[in-house]
């Protein structure tokens, strides 16, 4: 089962960003993965009650039922999408797997705005793996103190500033510029962690500061994730859509995993106070990818305001030599 979905999953991953890009109109992109990741967030505040209520009142293999039924309900939903597809043109050979997947990786590399936020978005995953949720929930219980409960309240109050990092996201943009934007969530996802890192004193401080952690940097992400998720849709062409996608979260999601060791890892060696600060400080780093590049100066996603080209860049996705 984890085989099937995982593959249905890389699946939907490739085919969204093409998709998304046809569906939207360039202008509405922003407002638009606002909203996606708006209702994303709100699923996450009230998923886990909703949850906790079907397994009490229905056994959980129903639950399981229950929820396995809400994903083909989504299916329905998207498959009402309609979106004006191009056909591909029919003297055209349909090049290898694994000469496409390369073509992904060497666009990305060669494209400045793709290789600087490559970079910054695996080095603040990495980072944030590494001082993962895990090893949070561990530090707030052992060296916190902090029941269960309280934990729990900590990271429902994480998830309504996701809600609201999704809704301000496109204000901010328009205020601060897209870019700018990118780089503020960048240093705003992870170098919260710093704060539960540092927390002591009475009850209500340490419940605070997990508090006040998980809510700044559910609204980091959403400001990185959102505006940078719409500079991609604007700066990738159609032919390279999915091939980039999948590069992209080939290297991004996988140095989560290898993150999450090594967090374990230092979590042993120097405890779980150093390994939080680690991530903190790391994960805001990431910010130096971004700087050199073009991304800070991009204003707004407007045609009239083009992101800087790259000679090395095939703006007309052309198949890159073999």
């Amino acid at each position: 089962m984890a085989l099937l979905t995982g593959a249905a999953g890389v699946l939907f991953n490739t085919a969204y960003p093409p998709f998304f890009a046809h569906l939207v109109p360039r202008s509405s992109y922003l407002d638009a993965n606002s909203k996606l990741s708006a209702s994303r967030s709100a699923s996450y505040v009230a998923g886990p009650a909703i949850g906790g209520a079907l397994v009490q009142a229905l056994t959980a293999p129903v639950a399981v039922v229950v929820d396995a039924l809400t994903f083909l309900a989504s299916a329905i939903l998207v498959g009402r999408g309609s979106t004006d597809e191009p056909a591909a043109a029919p003297d055209r050979a349909t090049p290898p797997l694994l000469r496409r997947a390369r073509e992904g990786l060497v666009f990305v590399v060669r494209h400045p705005v793709l290789r600087a936020s490559l970079g910054c978005a695996a080095t603040v995953n990495f980072f944030t793996f590494v001082a993962g949720s895990g090893l949070i929930v561990l530090f707030a219980n052992r060296n916190l103190g902090l029941t269960a409960g309280v934990i729990g309240m900590a990271f429902g109050i994480g998830a309504t500033g996701s809600l609201l990092g999704a809704v301000i996201a496109p204000k901010v943009a328009r205020r601060l510029g897209v870019g700018r934007s990118i780089v503020v969530g960048a240093v705003l996802f992870p170098a919260p962690i710093a704060i539960a890192a540092a927390a002591g004193g009475p009850l209500w401080s340490r419940a605070g500061a997990l508090a006040l952690t998980e809510f700044l940097s559910g609204v980091g992400v959403m400001l990185f994730d959102v505006n940078l998720n719409s500079l991609q849709a604007t700066v990738i062409p159609d032919g390279m859509r999915s091939r980039v996608a999948g590069a992209y979260s080939t290297i991004n999601y996988g140095l989560r995993p290898v993150g999450a060791v090594l967090g374990g890892l230092l979590a042993t060696l120097i405890g779980l106070r150093a390994t939080l600060l680690i991530g903190a400080v790391g994960g805001a780093l990431s910010l130096l990818w971004l700087l050199p590049s073009p991304i800070p100066c991009i204003r707004s996603l407007a045609a009239d305001n083009p992101v800087p080209p790259d000679s090395d860049t095939d703006a007309d996705a052309r198949p890159l030599p073999a």
